[in-house]
């Protein structure tokens, strides 16, 4: 794995979302090769402190020669942002100023030819973000059923060919390379139009979908993301700011929703018992819209393209 290509995705909006200042406490979730916790370091100078959290010992290592010249100044360590609780607590850490996670993959991970993430390189099915998580995607090719596999690449992949491509996974089993995948999800998808890896030619690879889904089922992706936000609202001073990343629609979903959610005040009408537990609103949307890359930054980095960036401020 190497940075030399690592762009951060919305690197000034995540920077003006948060507004870091000297004195503050901040969280990077998904610290990744550290290109925003750079930026909030610079930001939040001279006293400023950040906590870096990621399950990927091979981005930490990066992250650590990123972030050098701040080392008085932040704690990093190997874990998943589920467990932001506990690491605050060890810290001694009982608020911070913001929060920002960035969600899915990185693009580092996606590069790396031997970690199995992407169908451009031949690769062992692997695609953990952690050498932690319980399954690799060989297990779930492999041992999964028919139904469960359909299921789970139409839930998590919304693919609309998701039981011709279990089927014909299942009939081809086992499978250990990404290429052997790639193949057989090719033979089971209907004719496309020339494509390229960023579906500029109006289709994607038709791996792209079965791969995502893959992903988000070894890394449990989606239950991550709905067990942090309460962590990080129970967290966040009066005043601080959760910014969230997101890069497809399932992802964005759930932040969406949980924003929403606790941006309203659940209070009974008189006479009137609609709500089990009343509670004010925790939270005030930033941008009811989600920020999107300008055209400029897809440019740079077509990856960008489709991310959504919400933000929500601690009420």
């Amino acid at each position: 794995m190497n940075d030399s290509t690592h762009q951060p995705v919305l690197y000034k909006e995540i920077i003006h979302a948060l507004q870091p200042r000297s004195g503050g406490r901040y969280v990077d979730g998904t610290l990744g090769a550290g290109g925003h916790a750079r930026g909030i370091l610079e930001v939040c100078a001279p006293d400023g402190l950040l906590l870096g959290l990621d399950v990927d010992p091979q981005a930490l290592v990066l992250a650590r020669k990123t972030l050098a010249p701040y080392e008085q100044r932040i704690h990093l360590a190997q874990a998943s942002y589920t467990s932001l609780s506990t690491q605050l607590v060890q810290l001694g850490w009982d608020m911070v100023d913001g929060i920002i996670l960035d969600l899915g993959a990185s693009s580092m991970q996606f590069d790396t030819p031997g970690r199995g993430f992407s169908f451009m390189y031949d690769a062992p099915l692997d695609m953990r973000f952690g050498p932690h998580a319980l399954h690799t995607a060989a297990d779930l090719v492999n041992e999964l059923s028919e139904r469960e596999l359909a299921d789970l690449i139409y839930q998590y992949g919304e693919e609309r060919e998701s039981r011709k491509i279990a089927r014909a996974i299942v009939k081809a089993r086992p499978l250990h390379t990404t290429r052997e995948l790639v193949a057989v999800i090719e033979s089971a998808s209907p004719p496309r139009r020339p494509f390229d890896t960023f579906g500029r030619a109006g289709r994607i690879h038709p791996a792209t979908r079965t791969f995502q889904a893959l992903r988000i089922a070894v890394n449990e992706e989606l239950a991550s993301i709905e067990e942090v936000l309460p962590q990080a609202v129970t967290a966040l001073a009066v005043g601080g700011r959760l910014a969230v990343i997101s890069f497809h629609s399932l992802e964005d979903r759930i932040v969406k929703d949980f924003f929403r959610e606790q941006s309203t005040n659940l209070v009974n009408p008189p006479y009137e018992r609609i709500y089990e537990v009343e509670r004010n609103a925790t939270l005030k949307e930033v941008n009811r819209k989600p920020i999107t890359p300008s055209d400029e930054e897809i440019n740079n980095n077509p990856r960008a393209r489709s991310a959504k960036l919400r933000i929500a401020e601690k009420l």
